[in-house]
């Protein structure tokens, strides 16, 4: 009878876990930006935490953003452009909601809750008459030396981000005491207060990711709360060029990004076979009757097919350079779902007359 129990009791988590995949497909792309394992979705601890606070952080997530929210592009670009994942921009809204006079209880300050100490170790001044603490941008820039540094000291994004939390020598005393590394074992370890933190930062990165990507029912408001008044979500596929979009749309391609910031390298990511990509209203007209146009075009002046089998040195990169063909229709050809390509993997590859012939000759 209790082999049953404990029988029933595995699976029903199991199935809570795959239920999270379901409802935040985000997650995997969340999880690869921190470095956790992909199995952590199915953490019992975690998956409990999510089914029972999702609705609290998601509202929590709505305030924040009417609080701040028009702080993330810039916080998101100038984390990519410190080389550093834009995902970081959580854990600024768990430490303080992105309310920028924000002080708690031990007198930490400032969006990303600096104490007096460690803000004048990354270079704040902080006196009687002036606190930089309270400086979006300059505590920004704080911030990510910081992280720079506890990620130099840890070698995982989430031990940093925990170590955010409860300093560098907590973390160190409980990887040593855990044995190990791994988030699922080293989070016992560490304070209440830290395990609730980074389950916080992981949960809403994947609303918020959600959101971003245009995984589930996204609204005006959360379109709105991002990205200002006048933004809509389009299609578009796996691979795809920003520049190029943004040629066709005529925008500036930096104006684009501005509003896709999740798309790192000016890259539509592959590894789902679509996303969202966020454009300005009055370009809608222009994305369906040009790019969707041309996207058409160019597929129906692919005559012929050509096999191809992935080498070693292949990436989607030089496969579709050396047959004139985009990324997005290599892709969507091959039904890659994953965005990863196989040593001895046979490609079915749609080109133009001129590149058949030329591939071809004896």
């Amino acid at each position: 009878m209790r082999f049953i129990y404990i029988f029933l009791l595995i699976s029903s988590i199991n199935l809570y876990g795959f239920n999270l995949t379901e409802k935040y497909p985000s997650y995997s792309y969340v999880f690869s930006e921190f470095d956790i394992d992909e199995d952590y979705i199915y953490n019992s601890e975690f998956v409990s935490f999510v089914n029972k606070n999702s609705a609290r952080y998601k509202n929590f997530y709505r305030h924040s953003l009417k609080r701040g929210g028009y702080l993330i592009p810039t916080f998101k670009s100038m984390l990519l452009e410190d080389n550093l994942s834009d995902l970081l921009v959580y854990l600024a809204m768990v430490e303080s909601g992105f309310k920028s006079d924000a002080v708690s209880s031990k007198n930490a300050t400032g969006i990303w809750q600096f104490m007096r100490t460690t803000a004048k170790a990354y270079n704040l001044s902080v006196t009687s008459s002036f606190d930089e603490r309270l400086d979006p941008i300059l505590s920004t820039n704080s911030a990510m030396l910081y992280l720079h540094k506890l990620y130099k000291d840890f070698g995982q994004w989430y031990l940093a981000v925990m170590a955010y939390n409860c300093g560098e020598g907590r973390m160190q005393k409980a990887i040593k005491k855990a044995g190990s590394n791994r988030l699922d074992v080293v989070i016992d370890y560490l304070p209440n207060e830290t395990q609730l933190y980074i389950k916080k930062i992981i949960l809403l990165a994947m609303i918020g990711e959600n959101i971003t990507l245009g995984f589930g029912d996204v609204t005006r408001d959360d379109l709105y709360n991002l990205y200002g008044d006048d933004t809509v979500q389009v299609e578009i596929e796996a691979g795809e060029s920003l520049s190029y979009v943004a040629k066709i749309i005529n925008m500036k391609p930096k104006d684009l990004l501005k509003l896709n910031h999740h798309f790192k390298n000016g890259l539509v990511p592959i590894s789902l076979p679509k996303y969202n990509m966020n454009i300005p209203e009055d370009k809608v007209i222009d994305f369906y009757t040009q790019y969707e146009l041309k996207k058409e075009l160019d597929r129906a002046s692919k005559c012929c097919f050509i096999s191809h089998n992935v080498e070693k040195k292949d990436s989607f990169k030089s496969i579709s350079k050396k047959y004139g063909i985009k990324i997005s229709e290599l892709i969507k050809s091959n039904n890659i779902k994953n965005g990863k390509l196989k040593i001895d993997q046979l490609l079915i590859v749609p080109v133009t007359q001129k590149i058949f012939n030329k591939f071809s000759k004896p």
